[in-house]
């Protein structure tokens, strides 16, 4: 540590600390542009100007190492001077440097009331400007879908391009010019190609750079802000959910440095407007080969007519990737109230099940202890298009430390470079037996990482290439004390939160693939499950949100609220137990998932113990303890769950793993239905599309 002196407050920093930083750890205020606290230092926007004693002129404080401090003439401490007039000055001018070529469209401009200029021009400018010239006019250019430039706002502090080239990976922004004629442009005008691309609007601190689907819709201050928690994939970003009215407006991310950061996809940021549309907002019943609007009394009655005399053995209930915990479990208690054990929530077929382990299942190293392993192996998975925040993670520590980095699977652009080790089990099976270089680099590692991933688990060998995945981990020391290496990559919001209740087949029971079979069942309960294609023959009750595959194959439908309009337990890959809040209310006659099953209940003559979401959740509670402690990782036995999974055994097919996600932004309902969404996959799908300049 190291004493330094800021305003006359001494503070103990680490010598690698800046001057901002250490500032800011006595208590000052330091303004700046182009300074981020993830991001390289650029030190191009000179906002941060402090008075450092014995310097000959304000140095900038982002890019003044600590330890680049002299101590005073009798051995003192450095000192730093925050508020002088020489400092005031010195912001001033630059402030008013700034904006001599700003437009100063703030009454129009969609940054009002978030512009960290406008804000920051209050406090250190002056209201009037010795510059009278014409002021620089830019083209703005098209970036893609999601990104509006007004690039005569731009004051070059290169926030934009640190991070599409550091974080995100994918360096599709840049700069061209010298000078006045500096502009930040694509070069080619194309759109941007990352899935983390919409971040750059929101580090943009001008509003040179907005939100393109939420331009001119709304004005900040118009909007109710709560905070809440992505279900777009398994990571469980931080997001707060900005509603006006009845509308969910946007999404932004929330800090948590355990798991997204202050990054969020471009998924979870603008599918909103899919939470609006082909919304199912009524209860249906199939007459006549038609869907028509009915009540819930004749909803429920055509469920317990169906029901009534059926053989317990032929009903059963599919769970979905949107479901929350606490419906999940109603509709479990609800099913085995009906003497039947089909139930499932792998609708993709994956090999994971409680009974080996909660280890099994788990990402067990978490999101942030990526930033630990000194090896990784990535095994039937695409964590860029499956998990782009955790990918994220990954590129952040190949950024820190180059860890050698395997990938067995199909070979894909994972934003930071790796071996590719081979194609399917094969590879993975020469690997284990130690006729691979890699196997040594593995076991070399003091923490190795082994990333598991769908294209390896939802095969009809999963079990079996799981078992051998687990062996491998136990040759390379992946479980030791204090690390446990064996990470699951899930694409399904719910789905650890549904293993950890249990919510697979008991004792004689089918799957999801068995139930989706034709003529398997007399009667399926389909909560959200529209990712698997149900046979013929079984009467579907479908409890959703929207018009998708599993509404159109229903003969009831039941409406549900999606997850911004509920609160409900989520529990993400690393499983880590968190809860969504209620940022709008459902359209129309839709109701909460777990209402309508208890509802339910009453008509077939078997009522749920519960009467309200605080009665449900101690029952819940009292079958699932971990479940109460939000925010925490319970710790799981990752040498127990090893130990059983290799012993599962059998023979691996020869087929080369596959992809589970083809298409990042069209992996549920919600994302089906959005526009934006839609014209980002039809941008993915052709390539970069070409602009030409005007």
């Amino acid at each position: 540590m190291t004493k330094i002196v800021v305003d006359g407050t001494e503070v103990d920093v680490p010598a690698d600390y800046t001057l901002l930083q250490a500032c800011e750890a006595a208590g000052a205020e330091i303004p700046r542009f182009c300074f981020h606290e993830r991001l390289s230092i650029a030190g191009n926007c000179r906002m941060c100007l402090v008075e450092l004693k014995g310097a000959p002129k304000p140095v900038a404080s982002c890019a003044w190492g600590v330890r680049d401090c002299r101590p005073g003439p009798n051995g003192e401490p450095p000192t730093v001077v925050t508020k002088s007039p020489m400092v005031k000055k010195a912001r001033e001018g630059v402030m008013e440097f700034l904006l001599i070529n700003h437009p100063l469209d703030c009454p129009v401009c969609d940054q009002g009331g978030e512009c960290d200029l406008q804000d920051q021009a209050m406090a250190y400018g002056v209201d009037t400007t010795r510059f009278h010239e014409n002021k620089r006019a830019v083209h703005d250019k098209y970036i893609g879908p999601l990104v509006k430039t007004s690039m005569s706002r731009c004051i070059h502090c290169t926030r934009c391009i640190r991070f599409v080239s550091e974080v995100a990976g994918v360096p599709d922004l840049g700069a061209t010019g010298r000078g006045e004629d500096m502009e930040i442009t694509t070069y080619l005008e194309h759109a941007m190609s990352s899935e983390l691309q919409a971040n750059v609007a929101d580090l943009c601190p001008v509003g040179a750079l907005t939100h393109k689907p939420q331009a001119y819709n709304t004005r900040p201050w118009e909007l109710t802000k709560t905070a809440s928690i992505d279900v777009m994939d398994a990571v469980g970003s931080n997001i707060r959910v900005d509603a006006r009215g009845r509308e969910v407006m946007r999404v932004l991310p929330r800090v948590n440095e355990a798991i997204n950061e202050e990054w969020i996809s471009d998924k979870t940021r603008q599918h909103v407007d899919g939470l609006r549309l082909q919304r199912l907002d009524r209860p249906f019943l199939r007459e006549n080969g038609r869907l028509r609007p009915a009540t819930w009394p004749e909803a429920f009655g055509a469920i317990a007519a169906r029901l009534k005399g059926a053989d317990p053995k032929r009903v059963g209930a599919i769970a979905g990737d949107l479901a929350a915990v606490e419906e999940m479990f109603a509709l479990k208690l609800l099913i085995e109230s009906l003497g039947s054990a089909n139930i499932d929530c792998r609708q993709d077929g994956t090999a994971l099940h409680p009974a080996h382990g909660r280890a099994s299942y788990l990402f067990n190293p978490a999101i942030a202890g990526i930033e630990q392993a000194d090896a990784i192996l990535i095994v039937g998975a695409n964590p860029r298009l499956e998990a782009a925040i955790l990918n994220a993670r990954i590129r952040k520590r190949w950024r820190v430390a180059l860890p050698p980095i395997g990938l067995i699977g199909e070979p894909v652009d994972l934003t930071y470079p790796y071996l590719h080790l081979g194609a399917g089990p094969d590879t993975l099976g020469e690997l284990a037996a130690g006729r691979h270089s890699f196997l040594d680099v593995l076991k070399g590692a003091a923490r190795p990482l082994v990333i598991v991933g769908a294209g390896a688990l939802n095969r009809p060998d999963g079990a079996t290439l799981l078992s051998a995945i687990a062996g491998l981990a136990t040759t390379i020391g992946a479980v030791a004390e204090g690390w446990n290496g064996l990470g699951i990559l899930h694409g399904a919001a719910s789905r650890v939160g549904a293993l950890d209740i249990g919510f697979v087949p008991g004792e004689g029971g089918l799957d999801a693939l068995a139930m989706a079979k034709p003529g398997a069942l007399d009667v399926l309960f389909n909560l959200g499950a529209d990712e698997i294609q149900i046979g013929a023959g079984a009467f579907v009750v479908y409890q959703g949100t929207h018009g998708d595959r599993g509404a159109h194959r229903a003969d009831v439908i039941l409406p549900g609220a999606a997850y911004t309009e509920k609160s409900g337990t989520y529990v993400n890959l690393e499983g880590r137990p968190q809860t969504t809040n209620r940022a709008v209310f459902p359209p129309g006659d839709a109701r909460e998932d777990w209402a309508i099953l208890r509802a339910l209940s009453d008509g077939l003559g078997k009522r749920l113990p519960f009467d309200s979401l605080a009665t449900l959740r101690k029952v819940l509670y009292a079958a699932q303890p971990h479940l109460a402690r939000l925010e925490q990782v319970e710790p799981a036995d990752g040498a127990a769950a090893l130990s059983t999974l290799a012993g599962l055994g059998g023979s691996p097919s020869s087929d080369r793993f596959g992809m589970s996600v083809r298409d990042f932004f069209l992996t549920n309902p919600i994302a089906r239905a959005s526009r934006v969404m839609a014209e980002c996959s039809a941008l993915a799908t052709a390539g970069p599309v070409l602009v030409a300049a005007e």
